[in-house]
């Protein structure tokens, strides 16, 4: 069938000339679907801060961030990864995060990892967490169902304050 389709490609131009608008129209119509159908699939490279950046304020992002050096603001993502050397000082928030340097402050997570060389000063509110042996924690653990909503608690205290109005 390969063989068939070459020959013909190659030996029928006057014969494909009217396939070939049919199959140019094809596949450029296909080929934009497949793009925009792909686009989703294929995920971005993480940004990464390297080890002699220092940012002071907050990062947002719906992708994956890597931080090699020093961020003094809060985070969001979807997947935070902070190096052995990197230093956080402020709070996270991520569906995803894995500790390998130092963090002062919250952290929010559907899953916290908390590798042998993390030292994390804060509390960790999570939906599952892992801490290797050799990790520096220090504050409280609590599991939520949905870590990530820092509302949560806030519209629950005015709504018994509304009740007993």
């Amino acid at each position: 069938m390969f063989s068939k389709s070459k020959i013909n490609e190659a030996s029928g131009s006057t014969e494909s000339d009217t396939p070939k608008p049919a199959a140019d129209s094809a596949p450029s119509a296909s080929k934009p679907m497949e793009l925009t159908n792909s686009a989703p699939r294929p995920k971005a490279a993480p940004s990464t801060l390297s080890s002699d950046l220092t940012i002071t304020g907050n990062l947002k992002t719906t992708g994956d961030i890597q931080v090699e050096g020093t961020v003094e603001g809060d985070i969001r993502a979807h997947l935070l990864t902070v190096g052995e050397s990197a230093v956080i000082k402020g709070e996270i928030i991520a569906d995803d995060v894995v500790v390998n340097g130092r963090i002062v402050g919250r952290v929010r997570g559907l899953k916290v990892r908390l590798t042998s060389t993390a030292r994390v000063e804060g509390d960790i509110i999570h939906k599952t967490i892992a801490i290797e042996s050799g990790a520096h924690f220090e504050g409280s653990v609590q599991r939520q169902d949905d870590p990530l909503n820092t509302g949560a608690s806030k519209p629950a205290a005015p709504k018994p304050e509304t009740a007993k109005s």
